[in-house]
């Protein structure tokens, strides 16, 4: 199995959650790509544009299909927070283009905004995901996370980082091996 895995608004793909993740994945036999989205291979700090959304959304698509030139079985897309967001919006304009997603941190909605959130696709969204949220994250509760999961008709599952904000804890995220074995279940099932 494959997967790709990208970033947030603030950051690359070399951001200590995805490396550990990555080597977490490798060690559990997966091919593991980390793709810096367009707007990060066009300049190497600040957020990216909205209008400049759609080109994200290209380069991750263009991941995929090289990560589907390596690997033969299933392709995950992954990524954290803007990443993950726009994995999500590729993936109900592209169904079937990946076998599941796997989102950290998902930005519901803007720090302090629940009243703007960021899920009018989820209804076309039918790809399987796995959602891993910290339960201090400003970008979306626990409760607004679970309630909003229900708008996807694929398969979804949630795992709760006690304690964790935004960054999950970063490089001391001590989660991955249960992300890869709920991935995995995910994606068996």
């Amino acid at each position: 199995m494959g997967i790709v895995l990208t970033h947030g608004a603030g950051g690359n793909a070399k951001m200590a959650l995805l490396v550990l993740l990555a080597e977490a994945f490798c060690a559990a036999g997966y091919a593991v790509l980390r793709v810096d989205m367009a707007f990060r291979q066009k300049k190497p700090f600040g957020p990216p544009s909205p209008s400049g959304a759609a080109a994200d959304r290209a380069s991750l698509a263009d991941a995929v299909v090289a990560m589907r030139r390596l690997v033969t079985r299933s392709v995950v897309l992954g990524g954290q927070s803007y990443g993950g967001r726009q994995s999500t919006m590729l993936a109900a304009e592209q169904p079937g283009l990946v076998e599941a997603l796997l989102l950290l941190s998902y930005p519901l909605h803007p720090p302090g905004k629940p009243e703007k959130p960021r899920t009018e696709h989820f209804p076309k969204l039918h790809t399987p995901s796995l959602f891993v949220s910290g339960t201090k994250d400003p970008f979306g509760t626990i409760a607004e996370i679970r309630e909003a999961i229900q708008l996807i008709p694929a398969r979804h599952e949630l795992i709760e980082v006690a304690g964790a904000g935004h960054d999950l804890g970063g490089k001391k995220f001590a989660m991955a091996a249960t992300v890869v074995e709920r991935l995995r279940m995910l994606c068996a099932a």
